[in-house]
């Protein structure tokens, strides 16, 4: 999944321009924000000049419109960005992008510690990858995915799959399993979606969020980075029965 930004003078050109992209009111932004931070999201920032570093949302403070990222002082990259008049940040919760630009950028220290702080965004703009819809499974299947934890191969895992896309899945990892980074590839998962689907792929994982405080575990986005044999063809038939039942359930 690429963290490059998204061209957002080409895209003006568009019918409805970027309104159909664009998140404007405060409290939608805070409630995104406070999801990357919540879930400890990775965000990229870069310049048109080719500065480039990941950080996390350390704190919000909507009183004093103040955001506040982790930083590393030591970073080669960090000055280039505290020059540059245009800062771009690129983030993603499950399949959608988020963009903004980060204004204002000031490094700060703490002790041993140090942030970038900056005025919080006064809009974000979300794209959705028409390529990955989502579906959820059927509450009477318990799909499955079955591999060998990438950091103990003695381990064998069975998580639970939250939802699929031809693209990707999300998987629920419980809180009492040794924890997975993200940017790990897996090989060899064998997914069972119901009586009738098997299929054997290869993950890598990007992204780990919080479900809610009740869930006992984290949420991994997965893109699927190989399939066996026929087995796109197989989950592709599978998406759409599954949005079929869905729509009939509906009426």
């Amino acid at each position: 999944m690429a963290t490059q930004s998204m061209p957002l003078d080409a895209m003006s050109g568009l019918p409805n321009g970027l309104a159909e992209f664009r998140v404007s009111w405060p409290a939608e932004i805070l409630t995104l924000l406070k999801q990357l931070a919540d879930g400890k999201v990775s965000i990229t920032l870069s310049t048109p000049g080719g500065a480039r570093t990941t950080v996390t949302v350390w704190a919000l403070d909507p009183q004093r419109g103040l955001l506040c990222l982790s930083a590393d002082a030591q970073d080669v990259q960090m000055q280039g960005l505290l020059e540059s008049d245009e800062v771009v940040a690129v983030a993603y919760l499950d399949n959608v992008k988020l963009q903004f630009e980060l204004d204002d950028a000031v490094l700060v220290h703490a002790g041993h510690d140090s942030a970038l702080n900056a005025r919080l965004p006064r809009e974000i703009f979300r794209f959705q990858r028409r390529d990955s819809f989502r579906v959820r499974p059927l509450i009477n299947t318990r799909p499955v995915a079955t591999f060998h934890h990438p950091a103990i191969p003695d381990m064998q895992l069975a998580l639970r799959v939250i939802d699929v896309s031809i693209g990707g899945l999300a998987l629920f990892l419980p809180e009492d399993v040794p924890p997975i980074e993200p940017g790990v590839k897996v090989s060899k998962v064998v997914v069972g979606l119901d009586g009738n689907t098997r299929l054997e792929i290869g993950l890598r994982i990007h992204h780990i969020t919080l479900l809610n405080h009740e869930s006992k575990g984290v949420r991994l986005g997965c893109e699927i980075t190989d399939f066996g044999g026929s087995d796109e063809r197989t989950l592709q038939r599978y998406i759409e029965q599954t949005q079929k039942a869905r729509r009939l359930m509906a009426l």
